[in-house]
């Protein structure tokens, strides 16, 4: 049996996570994993007990946010949880004999995706960097915990994800906005960008075999296809039984909102832009996706 801690209660990823794991168990007529969660919204963590655990995932941290929106002062917080309790949980962990701490980092330490119209791809050689605070703060979590790491070779393994956009039932961010546009729209542009993305349940998938190995390493899990925003807008409407319209005629328009300055170009470049991770980094995706895109709509809308 393995005994996982999930550092950071009601987060997305990391009650996903628990109930995947407890319906793994249920399908398998055994207890293969037992599965705690702790809650770090104040110091009380650090009197729990982390000895006996084969694993810790770090769920407790503040997600992606319209940037231009947050204050110089509420920017510090980013870098105390991302950063810097990311980094005291897995000292801790690490003093406690744990064997493997995973870190959700984030493809925006990249920097933003490709403008309307342009793509962008990254590879294995594609440098870190250019990015605002909320992507750098997740940079220098990946640092501390490396030298963490390599302070004690033979100790505990360090597993970073560096993840796309991540979308399933419960989910929030961009998915929750599609899904409306997809509910109240009779048609939408016909946008041909591509993201790299993964559905929560395939996630919890990768997350299960590298718990299950105890492998460290640094780690970009997606989807085995890449989307594009108009086919996820019209796939969320089929699953409801609506038949969407994809018009090019609209796509000028697209344009138009992408090169307006302040907020409206923002989303209309972030909407409509691309950003893939080259599928060559992301491993055999046959092995941990289990489901595709139209059956993940299906399964995030039924």
């Amino acid at each position: 049996m393995k005994r996982i801690l999930i550092a950071g209660a009601n987060s997305y990823i990391g009650t996903s996570l628990e109930r995947y794991l407890l319906e793994y168990n249920a399908s398998q007529g055994r207890e293969r994993y037992r599965v705690d969660t702790i809650s770090q919204r104040d110091s009380q963590w650090e009197d729990y007990d982390f000895r006996g655990y084969d694993a810790v995932f770090q769920a407790s941290g503040i997600a992606h946010v319209d940037t231009g929106a947050v204050k110089q002062e509420q920017q510090a917080l980013y870098y105390r949880v991302n950063c810097d309790l990311a980094a005291a949980t897995a000292r801790k962990a690490r003093a406690a004999g744990v064997g493997l701490f995973i870190y959700p980092s984030s493809i925006i330490v990249y920097g933003d995706s490709a403008p309307y119209g342009k793509s962008r791809m990254i590879t294995r050689q594609t440098p870190v960097g250019n990015s605002h605070f909320y992507g750098h703060s997740k940079i220098r979590a990946e640092e501390e915990l490396r030298r963490l790491e390599s302070e004690a070779p033979a100790g505990m393994q360090v597993a970073i994800l560096r993840l796309p956009m991540v979308y399933g039932r419960g989910s929030r961010g961009n998915y929750p906005l599609l899904a409306k546009l997809a509910d109240r729209l009779p048609f939408f542009p016909n946008v041909r960008n591509q993201r790299s993305m993964i559905y929560i349940e395939n996630l919890c998938e990768f997350l299960r075999q590298c718990i299950e190995e105890g492998r460290g390493g640094l780690y970009f899990p997606q989807n085995p296809a890449y989307t594009s925003t108009s086919q996820m807008v019209r796939e969320i409407a089929a699953a409801h039984g609506k038949k969407l319209l994809l018009l090019k005629v609209l796509n000028p328009l697209v344009a138009l909102a992408s090169r307006m300055p302040g907020r409206v170009g923002v989303l209309a470049n972030k909407a409509f832009g691309s950003l893939t991770y080259d599928r060559e980094m992301s491993g055999d995706m046959e092995a941990y996706c289990l489901y595709s895109l139209e059956e993940s709509i299906r399964r995030t809308e039924g």
